[in-house]
């Protein structure tokens, strides 16, 4: 454990289904984490449009941030693409709108046909996700609040607004937006020009690490901390902070997994891949920590879990994996990416819905349902990780698997037994630890991403899941869920 007089410093941690407040400790053998205080991220529907609850968030941080007490800096980390509209005076136009919402329908057709998809994959390198955030600003045009607009500021940099005062935008949440070039890491202005978006309604880029404001005088009074407290600019984007927290060795092959709400399945390179073929396959070129790029294609997750227990009131979560666990094995699967999916509601039946309509047998208990979104989640990790390898000419030897999927014991070996590799799992608080480090590092605990991770091995140590064989069952599972000319493709 840390010594008592290691510094402390508070993570901000905004999750699509709840919000944390942790506060970490590093030494300079130790790093320690605690959760001083969760609150929920409940959406809200007006009329026909999904909202954040953003002044439910706000105050949920304060309320962390007093029970965390006297903290050297603060980081904030968020799901990315969302944003909140500023007026002229600094003032929120309404809360934004969450991407689950269905305003952006038929806009990618309308972007396209004024910068065809290859294009904008080439100068962007971002996959294909109906919320991107170019498709919202667009689907938002004409309305009266964009008209309205000055500033247009990313959830993490919202929070980060109200505590200091200071407008910025964080480097690997913009590289979500489809608005960044990520070989340059700076705004794609043609590509804006082009679609008639205004650039700098965006505040000016700031890095991870970069001071990012001190918490203002009725921050400090509300939360009782003594000032000055500096906010600091993290990796905002939570995947970018949980691969921060990867706990692989420097020169180490591997994949990562970062589960949770969603899967997000790919590598960590040097360069992004803007390849045709890596555009069909529908990967995503995103920016992380010290100018690498997280190439990475997105997965449903166990956001399809999730809404199953939803629906059927919660039962106890263990007692279901276990009876999964019994379950038929790949009875049933269906796609983990698919669109359908998207939308809350229902779940069970539009599992079995998608089940019957491929002629697979629909599940019929809780149990079964569980099977397949599992099967079905690590039948999607196997085909991302063996695209990513194939798309970016590289070989792996291990998967690290990160976040809150780390925790469930059958999810990472099925992902193991359907990767053909060994699965690394853990850390489960994988974004908060990221948030931490990259604080610890800016304060000068940590030289690199190198030593940072090493750190996280040393005291959080993986479980290992060595896979269990039977790659032709997956193989088939695979080839009887897409067709054998889909394989390795994408949807586009």
């Amino acid at each position: 454990m840390p010594h008592t007089s290691s510094p402390r410093f508070a993570a901000v941690d905004l999750g699509a289904s709840s919000g944390r407040v942790m506060v970490g400790r590093v030494g300079p053998d130790s790093l320690d984490l605690k959760e001083v205080h969760r609150f929920p991220n409940t959406p809200v529907r007006t009329g026909p449009t999904l909202h954040w609850d953003i002044l439910a968030l706000y105050a949920g941080v304060l309320e962390g941030l007093r029970a965390a007490g006297q903290v050297a800096s603060v980081g904030i980390d968020s799901w990315a693409v969302d944003y909140g509209l500023l007026d002229a005076d600094g003032a929120l136009l309404g809360n934004p709108v969450h991407y689950r919402d269905r305003r952006t329908e038929g806009i990618a057709e309308q972007v396209w046909s004024r910068v065809p998809a290859h294009e904008l994959y080439g100068a962007t390198g971002l996959q294909y996700a109906p919320f991107n955030t170019l498709f919202q600003l667009v689907a938002a045009r004409g309305t009266p609040q964009f008209a309205a607009a000055r500033h247009a500021v990313l959830i993490p940099d919202l929070i980060a607004y109200w505590l200091t005062g200071e407008l910025g935008t964080e480097l690997t949440n913009a590289s979500t937006t489809q608005l960044l070039d990520p070989r340059t890491g700076k705004w794609a202005h043609e590509v804006a020009g082009r679609v008639g978006i205004d650039l700098d309604l965006f505040p000016a880029l700031r890095r991870p690490g970069d001071p990012a404001g001190l918490l203002l005088p009725h921050v400090l009074e509300e939360t009782g901390l003594r000032g000055p407290v500096p906010v600091t600019a993290v990796a905002s984007h939570d995947t970018a902070s949980a691969v921060a927290a990867v706990p692989a060795a420097a020169d180490a092959d591997f994949a990562y997994l970062c589960t949770g709400t969603w899967s997000l399945a790919g590598l960590e390179l040097d360069a992004p891949v803007l390849t045709e073929a890596s555009r069909e396959a529908n990967f995503t070129n995103e920016l992380g920590i010290d100018g690498t790029v997280r190439y990475l294609r997105n997965i449903m997750g166990l956001w399809l879990l999730q809404e199953c227990l939803r629906a059927w009131r919660h039962p106890d979560p263990a007692d279901l994996l276990a009876a999964a666990a019994d379950a038929e094995p790949l009875r049933s699967v269906v796609d983990a990416g698919a669109p359908e999916f998207l939308a809350p509601g229902r779940m069970p039946d539009r599992i079995a819905e998608a089940c019957r309509a491929s002629g697979q047998p629909a599940p019929s208990t809780p149990a079964e349902t569980t099977r397949c979104v599992l099967d079905s989640l690590a039948l999607a990790h196997r085909r991302a990780v063996e695209d990513a390898q194939r798309l970016a000419g590289r070989s792996v030897d291990a998967v690290h698997l990160v976040g809150g999927g780390a925790r469930n014991a059958l999810l990472c070996q099925l992902t193991a037994d359907a990767c053909g590799l060994p699965v690394l799992a853990g850390p489960a608080e994988a974004s908060a630890l990221g948030n931490v480090l990259v604080q610890a590092r800016a304060h000068g605990l940590l030289a690199d991403r190198a030593e940072a991770r090493a750190l996280v091995a040393r005291s959080q140590p993986p479980t290992r899941y060595e896979p269990r064989g039977g790659s032709a069952r997956w193989r088939a599972a695979e080839e009887r869920l897409i067709g054998r000319d889909r394989l390795g493709r994408g949807r586009r």
